[in-house]
């Protein structure tokens, strides 16, 4: 990746010169440290080194299933007569912030990132909230000035100079701010450029109302592309903020969820919001900031397709269907959840289950412009008139599917329903 790193450990690297850098990584050292005042020491003794972000990463409890071994203090001595402490992952983000002073940030569960610099962090952050633009590559004025104009559609503004990439500068020659906005004025689509303007108001609106969680930033300590989407969608940053709060305090009102989960693209049931992943961008502002304070708080898990908000209570879990797209009724792998009362994850896995729970109608966990939509509802229809739904509180497992495909003489072949041949 064309990244300068350099491996230091006490056994096998120990001539590497333990001198700053700009970031450290501290791979899986914790989880094997016996003594926890050493886990503290070795922890405080790779920030001292880190200029200007700490990577830690650890096992975490539900690991230990997996793990055959002996207690041993607080964690297990493996068969291969390994230590091993297994962290939850608040305890994990809880001990970093202590030794580091700092307020981290939870990627994925069981990494924690800690930032020297509260710009850094901030503009971390507006990475998941803030749509990207991505600068298409150009060889002359005329293509130059095209993704110029794309980028106002998108962000529903002019680009800042500091966010046009240096290989199109030189293309766009000596163009001063003046004649930038007017060949903006004269190329956008104005439906187009409101419509940015929008989504830009929306994504600058979540990632102020999780704010809450790593500490509001001033004004100037923004990422330089927040400041213009506050200036450009708002009348003052604090009117800004105060909007963002207000959308966050309704996050507790029972009354708004339910309604903006009813007019969001996903399943609702009688205790949540069941979403795909390809649809949470069309989402409610106020279900995004939802699921997002969930990430913020206790990270988000990687290669999810389903996302579940609840509306009886505060919960976010993130859940994996292998095989989605392709399979007609794709089985749950595994899920973890964000218990918003206490900030505490938890894990659950089901892929080695006999008796997995499984999906039907998935048609209605997508957004109606899905192109798959279509194909998902024939299916359904085709089961409905097999029989195939007469008694729903069956099929949400396997087994149970299983003995209804059985009763109604049919099977799947892809997508299609079709007659049982006698055996």
């Amino acid at each position: 990746m064309g990244i300068d790193a350099h491996g230091w450990d006490p056994h096998f690297a120990p001539d590497t010169p333990l001198i700053e850098r700009d970031v450290v990584l501290l791979t899986y050292v914790l989880n094997v440290i016996e003594d926890a005042s050493e886990r503290v020491e070795v922890l405080r003794n790779a920030w001292r080194l880190a200029a200007r972000a700490l990577a830690v990463s650890c096992r975490l409890t539900w690991e230990l299933s997996s793990i055959d071994g002996s207690g041993s203090g607080d964690g297990i001595v493996s068969s291969r007569n390994t230590f091993q402490h297994f962290f939850t992952p608040g305890e994990l983000r809880d001990l970093v912030e202590e030794v580091t002073g700092t307020r981290c940030v939870s990627p994925i569960p069981g990494v924690v990132y800690a930032f020297r610099r509260d710009e850094d962090r901030f503009a971390y952050l507006a990475r998941g909230a803030i749509t990207e633009f991505e600068w298409a590559a150009s060889a002359d004025y005329a293509s130059a000035i095209a993704e110029v104009i794309s980028f106002a559609e998108k962000r529903g503004r002019p680009p800042l100079f500091e966010e046009i990439p240096d290989e199109l500068l030189p293309q766009l020659g000596q163009f001063s701010r003046r004649s930038l906005l007017e060949v903006i004025n004269k190329g956008a689509s104005p439906e187009r450029t409101a419509e940015g303007l929008r989504r830009s108001t929306l994504d600058t609106l979540l990632y102020l109302g999780t704010s809450i969680f790593n500490g509001r930033a001033a004004l100037s300590d923004l990422p330089l592309g927040i400041q213009a989407d506050i200036k450009h969608c708002f009348k003052s940053y604090r009117e800004a903020c105060a909007r963002a709060d207000r959308l966050l305090a309704k996050i507790r009102d029972d009354t708004y969820v339910r309604g903006a989960m009813q007019n969001s693209p996903g399943k609702m049931t009688a205790t949540a919001l069941y979403t795909h992943r390809r649809a949470v961008a069309k989402m409610p502002v106020v279900l995004r900031l939802y699921e997002y304070c969930g990430f913020v708080a206790a990270g988000r898990p990687e290669g999810w397709n389903i996302l579940k908000l609840d509306h009886r209570g505060r919960r976010v879990s993130w859940s994996s269907y292998p095989d989605f797209d392709t399979l007609p009724h794709p089985t749950l792998d595994w899920t973890y959840s964000v218990e918003m009362t206490k900030l505490a994850g938890s894990f659950q896995t089901f892929g080695d289950r006999a008796n997995r729970p499984l999906l039907h109608r998935k048609e209605e966990f997508l957004d109606p412009s899905d192109p798959d939509v279509p194909k998902y509802r024939r299916l359904t229809a085709a089961e409905v008139r097999a029989g195939l739904y007469q008694n729903p509180t069956l099929i949400g497992l396997e087994n149970g599917w299983a003995a209804e495909l059985e009763r109604c003489g049919v099977e799947l072949r892809g997508h299609r329903v079709i007659k049982r041949k006698n055996r």
